[in-house]
């Protein structure tokens, strides 16, 4: 329809849409999001690792080489409701993974809100993101933690693990002055 094979040069209308909605279902943005926690649920912890983390490098590569082609707007609002949706749902869940994929779309709505406006503020999230989802999926994995009662246990196993992912669960959630709340705060100022 273009004329191109070049991702970086699409002119029509339809081409930026579809582009948009294909990356955002890739990443698992809301409302493009219904996916990502079932799957995750149903996957052992080291594909939900995967799922997470390393298959979110792809797409988010082709937002930064495609963001002047992409509608600034539909990400913006994608990025808002995606972290709404993600913190509203990973709210009242007792599975370790399912509350990682809720995490997963709203970081990720943090990242497509900013990706308009500052990319290096949107590297800078995604690898503090990455760090941090492998520190605590490792963490699950290495505890053995499939529920939020199986974390309970892991004191008697190793203090200085439960501290680990204490404070990386923390971290991932935005609590200042953790890692985690520096590419919010930043976002915000922005």
């Amino acid at each position: 329809n273009t004329g191109s094979w070049d991702i970086t040069q699409t002119l029509t209308s339809p081409s930026h849409i579809l582009l948009t909605m294909a990356l955002a279902m890739k990443l698992g943005l809301a409302p493009l999001h219904f996916w990502l926690p079932e799957v995750i649920q149903g996957s052992t912890m080291t594909t939900a690792f995967i799922i997470t983390t390393w298959q979110k490098i792809a797409p988010m590569s082709l937002i930064l080489l495609t963001m002047n082609n992409l509608s600034t707007s539909v990400f913006l609002l994608m990025g808002l409701l995606s972290s709404l949706v993600g913190g509203w749902g990973g709210l009242n869940q007792t599975q370790t993974r399912k509350i990682m994929a809720y995490s997963s779309i709203a970081h990720l709505g943090w990242m497509a809100t900013i990706s308009s406006i500052m990319t290096n503020i949107l590297i800078m999230n995604l690898l503090i993101y990455l760090i941090m989802t492998t520190s605590v999926f490792f963490s699950l994995i290495i505890s053995k933690s499939k529920t939020i009662q199986d974390t309970t246990s892991t004191w008697t196993l190793s203090p200085t693990l439960t501290i680990i992912m204490m404070l990386s669960l923390l971290s991932l959630g935005g609590l200042p002055p953790l890692t985690g709340f520096i590419p919010k705060w930043l976002i915000m100022e922005e």
